[in-house]
């Protein structure tokens, strides 16, 4: 088995107030920040980590969250400069902000630390969508975050957009992408709301679209991404040429990651085979736990099919066979047929040695990885 690249993940898990339908591992900020304590923990959690990845370059990081723009740039340099030597020469270094917690000296203070990338969680243009998420921006916040970005020489700009917002037609889920558009970042990734469970929503949900209108928001969105030029090349996740996310593709394509902070996950291949491993999740857990005191768990060969699947289907284009092979250190034939069912399915499609979703295994993406779970789990 051929070791993949390695990435880095970092959570940092305070938001200022939590979203209605967030079900990430966030925490509402009740107290000062302990920014200091946790930039500590950090580096003691990094440092361990790449005891375990024995000198292989990181090719790209993702500071997440949360909301990680509540931190001070000074920390962020911190974390970072632990990474001198171990970065790839172009690596991307990705920090997600919120339009509602910054300020014009962050952009440049993030900028300078070393953060290429930055992801702005706009979410809508519409106002009244806004307050029915819980947000704490506004449209006019967001398009003076996006332009204070570039101001601090941010070159390449992600925006997060959903869509099956309460009580949100088609044509406002369109006009929130040619909104998006015209601000001209170089990739938008575009969710679906959902009501997971656990959440505010799920509890009390709001009046969202149903399903058949939702598929035409999806279809309508797609169509306004192509005419503005970019091209919708993962479920969720459209982009310029040149501008697709390095760090996610990391993910869909099976590669390994490192990850640090609150309820961090992390996969790593070595000669052993494949584990994983998750952090505490409690801010005040994480804090206290020991470097290294989370358990590895070993990911069997069943698990790696799926796990394989579950993030390489998710690709426009696929995968190729080899890629499985090279990712999984299992043959082929291991998942042959349940990709034989998939195409008698119509959800999926082959060409050569590469396989991809079809425009139905796109729409029933659930229904398509499921094909791949292993035995007795369904």
């Amino acid at each position: 088995m051929n070791l993949p690249p390695l990435s880095l993940y970092v959570h940092y898990p305070w938001c200022v107030q939590k979203c209605p339908y967030c079900d990430f591992n966030s925490h509402t900020l009740r107290r000062e920040l302990p920014e200091a304590a946790y930039t500590d923990a950090l580096l003691a959690d990094l440092d361990e980590e790449l005891g375990r990845a024995e000198g292989r370059p990181i090719v790209s990081v993702f500071i997440g969250g949360g909301t990680p723009s509540l931190i001070a740039p000074a920390h962020i340099e911190r974390l970072l400069a632990r990474l001198d030597g171990v970065l790839v020469a172009d690596a991307e270094i990705t920090l997600e902000a919120n339009p509602g917690t910054l300020d014009s000296g962050h952009y440049a203070g993030y900028r300078d630390a070393g953060v290429n990338r930055l992801s702005v969680g706009v979410q809508s243009f519409d106002d009244k969508k806004l307050r029915a998420l819980g947000r704490i921006h506004d449209a006019a916040s967001a398009r003076r975050a996006l332009e204070a970005a570039r101001s601090a020489g941010f070159e390449r700009l992600n925006l997060d957009l959903m869509y099956a917002l309460p009580d949100q037609t088609v044509d406002q889920a369109v006009e929130d992408v040619r909104i998006a558009c015209s601000l001209d970042p170089g990739h938008i990734s575009h969710y679906q709301l959902t009501l997971e469970p656990g959440t505010v929503f799920h509890k009390t949900p709001p009046p969202l679209p149903d399903s058949d209108t939702a598929y035409r928001m999806q279809r309508a969105c797609v169509a306004a991404f192509a005419d503005a030029g970019y091209r919708h090349y993962e479920i969720s996740a459209t982009a310029r040429p040149g501008q697709r996310c390095r760090h996610n593709l990391n993910y869909w394509l099976y590669g390994d990651y490192l990850g640090i902070g609150a309820g961090a996950h992390g996969k790593l291949t070595t000669a052993g085979g494949i584990t994983r491993r998750q952090k505490p999740r409690s801010p005040a857990h994480y804090l206290a736990a020991a470097p290294g005191s989370s358990a590895l768990t070993p990911v069997d060969e069943d698990d790696r099919v799926f796990e394989f699947m579950l993030n390489a289907l998710r690709l426009s284009h696929g995968f190729p066979v080899g890629l499985f092979e090279d990712r999984t250190g299992l043959a082929f034939e291991q998942a042959t047929q349940s990709c034989q069912t998939a195409v008698a399915q119509g959800l999926l499609a082959t060409s050569g040695e590469w396989y991809y979703p079809t425009q139905r295994g796109r729409r029933f993406l659930d229904d398509l990885q499921r094909l791949f779970l292993p035995v007795g789990s369904v």
